[in-house]
């Protein structure tokens, strides 16, 4: 046996992040995905800082429907947010999920917003 679904997901992560990093003309777009909500941060990982950042339950957020229409929309808001702070580049990190469902949807919904990646 392989072990669990998470080491999976931590092997898978540790060489994405080996191959793309963000910098401060592009920086990185990272998603988290549990079983409650989504979130979406864009990261410069030369200063360690989070530049803008958007979750499904966030105050701010207000969408209803079911979690992949919940991704879109927290995509679209973190794009929203990102070209505010002048940031259209940014680097796709998946954080070792598959390209699939809410994070899909979400990659979708920040490229409506705005963001090219």
């Amino acid at each position: 046996m392989a072990g669990s679904k998470l080491s999976r997901r931590e092997r898978i992560k540790k060489g994405i992040r080996r191959r793309l990093a963000g910098s401060t003309e592009r920086p990185r777009l990272s998603v988290y995905r549990s079983n409650k909500g989504i979130y979406a941060q864009v990261i410069d990982d030369t200063t360690g800082k989070t530049l803008v950042a958007a979750s499904s339950l966030s105050k701010e957020f207000s969408a209803t429907g079911n979690k992949v229409e919940q991704s879109k929309a927290v995509g679209k808001l973190v794009a929203e947010k990102a070209v505010a702070a002048g940031i259209t580049q940014v680097v796709f990190d998946r954080n070792g999920y598959l390209y699939h469902g809410r994070v899909k949807s979400l990659a979708e919904g920040a490229r409506e917003g705005g963001l090219n990646f």
